[in-house]
């Protein structure tokens, strides 16, 4: 909260001595205070005014700047019996839109893009910022189809309706015998 009268600035009001001056330290003239309580806010999270628990400064981004979170998934291909081992593990600091309400129930949705994709999903769960699966899927496929395709995942609300809030994809070109895992960041679904 910043004061720009001319009494509380010492000086001239030329716009070096102004709030969005970059070359004096914001401090000087502005103090950030949570919105509900008027105490200076930390970077620990807070209640928003939907009661969410979620950062202040996650919701305050807008469009690609916003952090939508990660996924960590475990890779293995059993060349023996020619199958893919796919583990959905977790989403971590996951966000969701305000419309999609305040716990909504999340999935997680898998596609392996093959000429006739092949698709899987997780049981959803209750929505937070730290959501574990611990699922595994397995399918039998050749190796060398693997390694041209992508493994797509899409982040999906059930409730209160199904929406895709979320996706993040995988290149299986380095598939191999080796247990991998991976995290992956979430981005904003494609139109």
């Amino acid at each position: 909260v910043s004061d720009l009268r001319p009494s509380a600035l010492p000086g001239s009001l030329d716009v070096s001595r102004s709030m969005f001056d970059l070359r004096s330290p914001p401090h000087r003239y502005m103090k950030r205070y949570d919105s509900v309580s008027s105490v200076p806010s930390s970077t620990s999270s807070r209640k928003d005014s939907q009661g969410s628990n979620r950062s202040l400064d996650t919701i305050t981004l807008s469009g690609d700047e916003r952090d939508f979170g990660r996924l960590n998934v475990k890779l293995c291909y059993v060349p023996s019996v020619e199958q893919i081992w796919i583990t959905v593990l977790h989403c971590k600091d996951l966000s969701w839109p305000s419309s999609c309400g305040e716990n909504p129930r999340i999935c997680v949705k898998g596609i392996l893009t093959l000429p006739k994709p092949v698709h899987f999903k997780s049981s959803a769960k209750e929505g937070c910022s730290d959501i574990e699966f611990m699922e595994t899927f397995v399918f039998a496929i050749k190796l060398q189809s693997l390694q041209a395709v992508r493994l797509v995942f899409k982040i999906q609300t059930q409730t209160p309706r199904k929406k895709t809030i979320g996706e993040c994809s995988l290149a299986l070109r380095e598939l191999s015998s080796q247990e991998s895992s991976h995290w992956l960041d979430i981005s904003p679904p494609s139109k």
